[in-house]
């Protein structure tokens, strides 16, 4: 597949990356003769120097026989505008752009981007998508990340194993026959910054982080099983009254009854908008420095279960953090964009690690590939976990799990067939009609999409 990834910044690089190891024909564009410059140096792709949205540009770019144009610069303009001209001069099928400007998707405004105004296909908000993805991951005390899949039946946990996890140095063969009722499957183990594939005789260490794939009715019982009991978040204090505080505060209302949110902003003007916004819900704001330890104590950080840093600055996010869960915090997400200081934060003792860059590249991604796939969820740079329906006219029909030839790393996370979840397992026949969850390296993405004879289909 031709495409073109307008903007090489963080996010348009692991696109670029991601999208070229599964084999499709990638061209960037930037403005920037140094971000083009890290592009030529390390990426397998075609590169244009110049601003997205002008026709010579794209041109250079070869739109004209691209598939898609994915727009990602820091400037929304340049992004709407690039997806116009593609449009309009050069007839590319598919356009994302990457909007921030929460006034452009104002309601009222639905009609700026239809076809016949500005036809831009997909639209992706990295503020909401992150709170979103914060939001959903509070439903799962205990995981620092938690992915819904096949309408919420399945669920995907990241969690991470501390020196009293229950399941420690056993062999994960093992798992199921000491486990027999629980429909648990390892995916990916994460050791010392390492991903491991496991297989059968591979056992978890102190340490660890894990993905693993389980039923969403057996999420309680998988998670003590990993040495995780932690009670549901019912005070929160988001640190950062930005977009995505406001948004992630709307979101935990909207599905979390009966939680007590409050906010903690250092700018007193955004402060009393978010007061006359949000205090009427039910939601507290305080203004002040969270690197106060007095301002964590009128937020009652003593009796928190979870504090989320989402502010526009690393540092503070982390030494906000940590300074909460000193204080009696149960629980510290933060928000950090430099890629750099992930290995380190969760040894520090913050319990999850919110990256931006890998949630709005997620959110791309999934509109990239489709057809039979229903649903594509990425790790970063882990892999990514498929969902699948079975056709009737697949050739997988009718086979036994031990004798389909998958990529190597890749492997079968769950069934889900007449409503209820099957554990797979080697002898387990596929049947027309079941929707499986697979997880695969990112370089086998195409070689899954062929096996399941699924056929590319774009908006």
């Amino acid at each position: 597949m031709n495409i073109i990834i307008g903007g090489a910044g963080q996010v348009g690089y692991h696109l670029a990356r991601q999208l070229s190891r599964e084999g499709n024909n990638i061209t960037v564009v930037d403005s920037s003769t140094e971000n083009i410059r890290r592009v030529d140096d390390t990426l397998d792709v075609r590169s244009v120097v110049g601003f997205a949205s002008l026709p010579h540009v794209l041109e250079q770019a070869n739109a004209a026989d691209a598939d898609m144009l994915i727009a990602v610069t820091l400037s929304d303009e340049v992004n709407m505008v690039a997806c116009q001209v593609a449009h309009s001069l050069f007839n590319v099928p598919t356009k994302v752009a990457r909007v921030r400007n929460q006034d452009y998707l104002q309601p009222i405004w639905a009609d700026l981007f239809s076809r016949d105004n500005m036809p831009i296909d997909v639209i992706i908000s990295p503020e909401k998508e992150v709170a979103r993805t914060i939001a959903r991951d509070l439903t799962v005390p205990g995981a620092f990340d938690a992915i819904p899949t096949v309408d919420g039946r399945v669920q995907i946990i990241g969690v991470h194993c501390n020196e009293d996890c229950p399941v420690l140095n056993t062999p994960l063969r093992q798992l199921s026959g000491v486990f027999p009722d629980i429909s648990i499957i390892v995916i990916v183990i994460i050791r010392d910054g390492h991903v491991i594939n496991p297989s059968a005789d591979d056992w978890i260490l102190a340490g660890d982080d894990v993905y693993i794939i389980v039923d969403s009715e057996q999420i309680e019982r998988a998670l003590r099983l990993f040495g995780h009991e932690e009670r549901p978040a019912r005070h929160i204090i988001i640190v950062g009254g930005g977009n995505v505080g406001l948004f992630l505060a709307e979101q935990v209302l909207q599905d979390h009854s009966g939680v007590s949110v409050r906010i903690v902003e250092t700018q007193k003007e955004r402060s009393d908008f978010l007061a006359g916004t949000l205090e009427a819900k039910g939601v507290t704001v305080i203004h002040g420095d969270a690197l106060e330890r007095e301002i964590l104590e009128e937020a009652g950080v003593a009796r928190t279960e979870a504090i989320i840093a989402v502010t526009n600055d690393d540092e503070t996010n982390i030494l906000g953090s940590l300074l909460a869960k000193r204080h009696g915090a149960q629980r510290a997400m933060a928000l950090v964009n430099n890629t750099n200081y992930s290995p380190l934060i969760t040894t520090l003792g913050v319990d999850a690690v919110i990256g931006p860059r890998s949630i709005t590249a997620s959110t791309i991604l999934q509109h990239v590939r489709r057809g039979r796939i229903r649903s594509v969820h990425s790790l970063g740079e882990v892999g990514e976990v498929v969902e699948v329906d079975i056709m009737e006219t697949s050739g997988l029909v009718d086979q036994a799990i031990r004798d389909i030839d998958l990529p190597e790393g890749a492997l079968f996370g769950a069934i889900v067939r007449r409503n209820q979840v099957i554990k797979p397992r080697g002898q387990t026949v596929i049947e027309k009609g079941d929707r499986v969850v697979i997880f695969t390296p990112s370089h086998a993405v195409h070689s899954i999409e062929r096996l399941f004879a699924v056929s590319l289909e774009y908006f």
